[in-house]
């Protein structure tokens, strides 16, 4: 059974950054296509970055496009979200999530509903 776990979340003022990891067990992770989505309190989970099986190609929503980097390393089996320049709106918990399918389909997986595996979120609260 694959296992994500997230940390790295936390408080932080506007324009500061964090950087947030998800560690994977249990599976194959060089073969996973990773992604971190979003929820904000009463809105819809939404996509926000997502990386290749291989680390070699990177997509972003636009809100986090030139602001949020996503990388992958399988020697560690793990992902991270390395956000800077954080906004009040960036405030959500934060989820890791592993798409098993993509050693055969290179995506890109911008659908939370394409992602096999989940972590439990993070908390991200940024304050103006």
């Amino acid at each position: 059974q694959v296992q994500l776990v997230e940390s790295g979340g936390g408080l932080v003022q506007a324009g500061g950054s964090l950087r947030l990891s998800c560690a994977a067990s249990g599976g194959t992770f060089s073969r996973y296509a990773m992604g971190w989505f979003r929820q904000a309190p009463g809105k819809e989970r939404e996509f926000v970055a997502t990386v290749s099986w291989s680390g070699g190609s990177t997509y972003y929503a636009d809100s986090a496009k030139g602001r949020f980097t996503i990388s992958k390393d399988n020697a560690k089996n793990t992902v991270y979200l390395q956000m800077n320049s954080l906004k009040p709106e960036d405030t959500a918990v934060y989820y890791c999530a592993a798409n098993n399918k993509a050693i055969y389909y290179d995506g890109p997986y911008f659908r939370d509903y394409e992602y096999d595996y989940w972590g439990q979120g993070t908390q991200v609260t940024v304050s103006s």
